[in-house]
């Protein structure tokens, strides 16, 4: 009788172990299934883990672009938060106005600090003002009239603090092609020519958001620092300007202004490429041997297949039925970018967008999040740039997920950024 009642235990405890085994597997089974799914897309809006929105690509933004600009004095924490609590999650109107009223009161106060004659205080409040209303175009569409309007001001803002500055930020124009490409230059201190970074940005940025992402980091080392907005960027496509496959063509232009200014040492101009700056740079570094070292996050060897494997470059339909305003807004912002009408025209529009890792002969430094790195494109793009860098003084940094610098450009971690970058460039421009 024990023997039986042991058994039937036995069988029990077995079916119990069965029970609760198979909803386990099949919930690990999903999430390798997810996994796998996310490894091969590469979705630049992707993110580690939540920052405050329950939209992903409006968390994005807030816990990148937005909170990783307070250490270089893009904000104030409070400043942040208050506005965030206000927007409806995914919603790109509420997102817009919020933004834009905190810029005006932060911006009042710098203005009156400046009457008065208290100019640091006057610099750090109209610098903030000018961040904030940069974070009021995100996502909205340039049919917007406010669009033109704010992109002004936030310029506007950022020259009326430049002259704050010691040495100051100096506002500049180069001309290209009948047009300009407007930017930002800033010496560091002392005499004579010094190192220079050159900061080049992506798909959605804007001159004065490359400010906020380095430029501190730079001075105080003893760097120059210069950004601009090239074809694409900022706010040229209103004057017809759109991404273009040849942009080594505008970075000669730039590169042109940089090296006639007596501040810069033409043996110690390096430049640095975030998102499609990742292109950019070393597909002018390959034709331009007067730029001496070059650093990316992360090397794009090839727009036409990275963007093939981006989720918002692929959407069907229904897809898009099912984005928020917001998402809808950042998407359909970068097709206007690229001067397409639909973001599958994105992929198309890429063909051709590359550059030759072989012929790029400087030193070159790769930093790549680890979350981003978890996509099989990104990594086979890292891969490819590696092996085919000619130049020993190559090397490639993972920035890790623990130490909150994970995801696209990093930006969520921008003093690690800073230590990386400047750390590898201090051995490769004595």
């Amino acid at each position: 009788m024990t023997s039986k009642r042991n058994l039937r235990a036995a069988v029990c405890a077995v079916c119990c172990i069965f029970a609760a085994a198979f909803p386990l597997k099949a919930a690990q089974d999903a999430q390798d299934a997810q996994d796998a799914q996310d490894a091969k897309a590469f979705d630049a809006h992707a993110t580690t883990f939540n920052y405050f929105f329950k939209d992903g690509d409006m968390d994005f933004h807030f816990g990148t672009l937005v909170l990783g600009a307070a250490v270089n004095g893009g904000l104030e924490i409070g400043e942040a938060f208050y506005a965030a609590s206000h927007i409806k999650d995914g919603d790109a109107a509420a997102w817009h106005a919020q933004w834009a009223a905190l810029a005006e009161r932060v911006a009042a106060r710098g203005q009156a600090a400046l009457a008065a004659g208290h100019t640091v205080s006057a610099r750090e409040e109209l610098l903030r003002a000018a961040n904030y209303l940069r974070f009021s175009l995100i996502s909205m569409l340039p049919d917007n009239p406010e669009f033109l309007k704010r992109g002004a001001r936030v310029r506007e803002l950022m020259r009326t603090a430049g002259p704050l500055f010691d040495p100051p930020l100096e506002y500049f124009e180069v001309p290209f092609e009948g047009r300009a490409l407007p930017g930002y230059f800033q010496p560091a201190p002392g005499n004579g020519p010094r190192k220079t970074l050159l900061m080049i940005g992506g798909g959605e940025t804007f001159a004065e958001d490359l400010y906020f992402y380095i430029a501190q980091r730079a001075i105080e080392r003893g760097y120059n620092f210069v950004t601009v907005d090239l074809p694409g960027q900022g706010l040229l496509p209103a004057q017809g300007m759109v991404f273009r496959t040849d942009t080594y063509k505008p970075m000669k232009a730039v590169v042109d202004y940089v090296l006639s200014r007596p501040e810069v040492d033409p043996g110690r101009l390096a430049a640095y490429g975030i998102s499609g700056g990742g292109l950019f740079v070393p597909q002018a570094a390959q034709r331009d041997p007067r730029i001496k070292a070059i650093a990316v996050s992360s090397a794009v060897v090839d727009a036409h297949t990275l963007f093939a494997t981006m989720p918002a470059a692929t959407a069907t339909a229904q897809d898009m039925a099912a984005w928020s305003s917001f998402h809808s807004g950042v998407v359909h912002s970068i097709c206007w970018r690229y001067g397409v009408d639909k973001p599958t025209d994105l992929v198309a529009a890429n063909k051709g967008n590359t550059f030759t890792p072989a012929k790029v002969s400087v030193p070159a430094l790769i930093i790549v999040g680890q979350g981003e790195y978890r996509s099989q494109e990104v990594r086979r793009q890292q891969k490819i740039a590696m092996d085919g860098f000619p130049n020993p003084a190559k090397k490639m940094v993972i920035t890790p997920s623990d130490e909150g610098a994970s995801n696209h450009c990093i930006m969520e971690n921008r003093t690690l950024v800073g230590v990386v970058l400047f750390d590898w460039l201090d051995t490769v421009l004595k």
